[in-house]
């Protein structure tokens, strides 16, 4: 079995501390490209900008594999200078502006320090108290020192943290899917064709993944994401029975979502893997939020595909939870599925 140790919370720990918002990925994909190309038999960055990787087999007319994690995050956008380093700017991706007022962010190439900033309550009527305040209301407060320009991407300054047996970080969604990816990529099996696409722009439409499914035109895909835990107790603080899935559970398994209705013959495979292995698992519930399967599965003829994911909580915010061994248990799943896959499981 595989192992998440230093190695790996180091590299997501650089990977996470990064700022890679949509449409600028820059930062994350030199460094998947550093981690990628020892391994790989090939490496191309497409026109979008998404890092495709392929590895071979050593077997005669091998299944062809791709496996898929977004390099991109939530953010924001500078849209225009107030001067006396007040900026204007919009959100990209979807982000919950209950979350944004008061808190650190990062502007631009040199991550310069800002902050969040609104009426203070104190000025505010009680009418507007009663509404979330508009992003237009919002201003990026850089100092009068502070520069940025228009079209510079920002996101929230959060480091990342280890406490224990969970990360604590912003861009958990999907920097750990790309890490996973990696440690795939250094331990892959020699049964399968294995093609990896660190896509880009997923948080804004799944627009990477629409290029990689097309270029690479695999037999079957993996989607490897990051999802949202509804797992806190409920208002009264009794359990949450009605969780969609749940830390400490292990990966989640995906059946269906808003951008695509997964494999049945994959589902159940990778459930007989887990059951076979002893790694634990879950199956998310079907409902809210899709991942990069959706664009994917629609790819020349279509795809067969099928979403593994690392549960987290409090997704596209300044911070997200997960933790390690679900994380550990999600790359082992894949891994085990990997070698033992072949063209039998589509034919259920």
């Amino acid at each position: 079995m595989l192992t998440i140790g230093k190695p790996q919370l180091d590299l997501l720990e650089k990977l996470c501390n990064a700022m890679s918002v949509s449409g600028e990925e820059g930062e994350v994909r030199r460094i998947v490209l550093e981690e990628v190309k020892p391994y790989a038999d090939e490496v191309k960055v497409d026109a979008l900008g998404s890092v495709l990787v392929t590895k071979k087999s050593t077997s005669k007319k091998p299944l062809r594999v791709l496996l898929d994690a977004h390099m991109d995050e939530v953010g924001f956008m500078i849209v225009a200078d107030d001067g006396d380093g007040f900026y204007q700017f919009q959100t990209v991706g979807g982000i919950d502006e209950r979350h944004l007022v008061g808190k650190q962010v990062i502007v631009g190439k040199d991550h310069t320090i800002g902050v969040i900033g609104a009426k203070p309550i104190h000025l505010t009527t009680s009418d507007e108290r009663k509404h979330t305040i508009d992003v237009d209301s919002m201003r990026i407060d850089l100092g009068p020192e502070g520069k940025a320009k228009v079209g510079d991407r920002a996101t929230f300054a959060t480091k990342f943290k280890r406490v224990g047996n969970s990360i604590m970080s912003k861009s958990i969604d999907d920097r750990i899917g790309v890490v996973t990816l990696i440690e795939l990529l250094k331990n892959a099996p020699k049964n399968i064709e294995l093609c990896l696409s660190f896509s880009v722009q997923e948080e804004i439409g799944l627009r990477g993944a629409t290029v990689a499914g097309y270029y690479f035109n695999p037999d079957l895909a993996i989607a490897v994401d990051s999802t949202p835990a509804r797992d806190l107790p409920d208002y009264e603080g009794r359990e949450n029975f009605t969780y969609n899935t749940k830390l400490g559970l292990g990966p989640a398994i995906y059946m269906a979502n808003s951008s695509a209705i997964d494999h049945p013959s994959l589902v159940k495979f990778l459930e007989e893997t887990a059951i076979k292995n002893k790694i634990q698992y879950q199956l998310r519930q079907p409902g809210g939020g899709g991942t990069d399967a959706g664009a994917i599965q629609g790819a020349r003829g279509g795809i067969p595909v099928v979403s593994v994911s690392v549960p987290h909580r409090y997704t596209h915010s300044p911070i997200s939870i997960s933790r390690i061994d679900d994380w550990k248990n999600t790359l082992n799943l894949l891994h085990v599925a990997l070698k033992n896959i072949n063209r039998d499981v589509l034919k259920r």
